[in-house]
């Protein structure tokens, strides 16, 4: 059975913390400020930091699966610009492959208060594909040139990014301040802008090499990443570690140790072990699955037409999954509106479901089809059947995918759902986990992503393992590979499965 990539999630609340990685430094509330410089340079510039940047080891579940470099200082030579330079390295083995990608963003912005975006360069290597994009940003627009070895280079102008120069560094902006920050951030990867913001928590002492400080606190939230991150540094502004809830940890450490990884299998590290294996009912359709979990948030407990929740005692939840084909009364001709407002029909930079290629497949396999249903099936279909699977061949968007055609779940998520969006039928990734008894006999659930469609009510199908419905070994905790769900890894636990639900009532 192909292995599937849990990788995601994780990859994609580390890549956004390149871009708010200086965020997360900040002077302590009670550390006296530093001496103002002109009254025309942001705050940005007025707050203490280590000269020359800051490097921090990246930890998952306690192993060490990358690191990443930060600064933020003038231009050399300049004293009317700013340059924040992030650099993310991650690397784990993934059955017998390894899995790395460097990340590296170097943005300028202009010096003085509320000074504007002017410039990007985000650069990509390993998993994913290499990849160049120099962006320019003027109040016309933001202007961004993508270049690939081996392929022509591409041109995406898109809406001015209102990001400033505080917005690089909120969290120290915000203690200096002694005020919420609220600002935006142009993703690296997607170049989609969100709101960030950065509020000053209560401080705390902790021992620190053995000795121990008062260190400031802040906590982030970008509305993309929906993760609460908590900065912790010393009165002279050292960042000593960074948290992204209980699953993942940053930590100061020197350039030499925090480029020493460990060697990290990211299947067996991050599976959830089930007590026994799941009911030969969980594979039919229509099929169901019951289980009892802890570690699991109650803002994840949303009934839908697939998943059922009843709260037990002492935080655990009785999940039900079931799978069905959908009602042969609610299915609609093409082309379908979004019923939830459009995004689901929208092509973007990594969802192209407006790229030639991908629209003239999409007819091809649509044909003269006018049930929805019918044809998301034979998207899904071809899909599973002409990808090779191969977790080494990673791609971040629709048309690599389409160009390689290989790769692990979420390249055939990635591809289904742009074609399924250029044939007029909202689609989504969905983000979860799925069961499966790998080599070593243990059941477990593993971090997958599959499709979700609507042709006329929501259904579920998976193109890795063509299934036309997706069945009810799938449990989704997310969708469009939002890194909200990462939290959960190491956390969630199955600690029951049952043959049926209990006939408590549901919420």
């Amino acid at each position: 059975m192909t292995r599937t990539r849990p990788l995601l999630p994780l990859l994609g609340l580390a890549v956004a913390l390149l871009s708010a990685a200086p965020v997360l430094a900040q002077a302590p509330a009670g550390a006296p400020r530093p001496a103002a410089k002109a009254a025309t340079v942001s705050d940005a510039l007025k707050v203490p930091r280590p000269k020359g940047g800051e490097w921090l080891g990246l930890y998952l579940m306690d192993k060490k699966v990358g690191y990443f470099f930060t600064d933020l200082a003038l231009v050399p030579g300049r004293t009317d610009q700013v340059k924040s330079i992030n650099e993310l390295v991650f690397k784990a083995t993934v059955g017998t492959r390894v899995s790395e990608r460097v990340h590296r963003e170097e943005r300028i912005y202009e010096a003085k208060p509320n000074g504007r975006l002017l410039s990007f360069v985000v650069e990509q290597r390993g998993d994913g594909g290499d990849q160049r994009m120099e962006g320019t940003n003027t109040p016309q627009g933001l202007r961004v040139v993508r270049k690939r070895p081996g392929l022509p280079d591409e041109l995406r102008t898109l809406p001015a990014s209102p990001e400033k120069v505080e917005d690089a560094d909120q969290a120290r902006v915000a203690v200096f301040r002694k005020a919420t920050v609220e600002g935006t951030i142009t993703d690296g990867t997607d170049l989609t802008s969100y709101k960030v913001t950065t509020t000053v928590e209560p401080a705390e002492e902790r021992m620190v090499r053995g000795v121990k400080v008062r260190l400031g606190k802040a906590q982030t939230i970008s509305e993309k990443e929906k993760v609460p991150v908590l900065a912790y540094v010393t009165e002279q502004g050292e960042m000593v570690e960074v948290d992204f809830g209980q699953t993942m940890k940053a930590r100061s450490e020197s350039e030499a140790v925090a480029k020493r990884l460990d060697v990290v299998e990211v299947f067996g590290l991050t599976r959830i072990v089930l007590p026994r294996q799941l009911p030969t009912e969980a594979r039919a359709i229509p099929g169901r699955a019951v289980m009892v979990m802890t570690g699991l948030p109650e803002k994840f407990q949303k009934d839908n037409y697939r998943q059922k929740y009843v709260r037990m005692p002492n935080g655990q939840v009785e999940v039900t999954l079931s799978a069905d084909f959908p009602k042969p009364t609610h299915l609609k001709p093409l082309p379908l509106a979004d019923p939830e407002g459009g995004d689901n029909l929208k092509a973007t930079i990594i969802v192209e479901s407006d790229n030639a290629d991908i629209i003239k497949l999409s007819k091809q396999l649509v044909g003269k089809e006018k049930d929805a249903h019918a044809a998301a099936r034979k998207i899904n279909e071809w899909v599973a059947k002409n990808l090779v699977k191969d977790y080494g061949a990673s791609a971040d968007r629709a048309s690599d995918v389409l160009r390689q055609m290989k790769g692990d779940c979420t390249e055939h998520s990635l591809l289904a759902v742009a074609l399924l969006r250029a044939a007029g039928i909202p689609a989504r990734r969905v983000d979860g986990v799925v069961y499966m008894v790998n080599e070593d006999k243990v059941p477990a659930f593993y971090w997958h992503e599959w499709v979700e469609a609507y042709v006329g009510e929501w259904t579920q199908m998976d193109p890795t393992f063509n299934q036309p419905v997706a069945d009810a070994t799938h449990f989704a905790v997310g969708q469009e590979g939002n890194a909200e769900i990462t939290p959960l890894i190491g956390q969630l636990k199955v600690v029951e499965v049952k043959d049926k639900p209990s006939a408590t009532p549901g919420r």
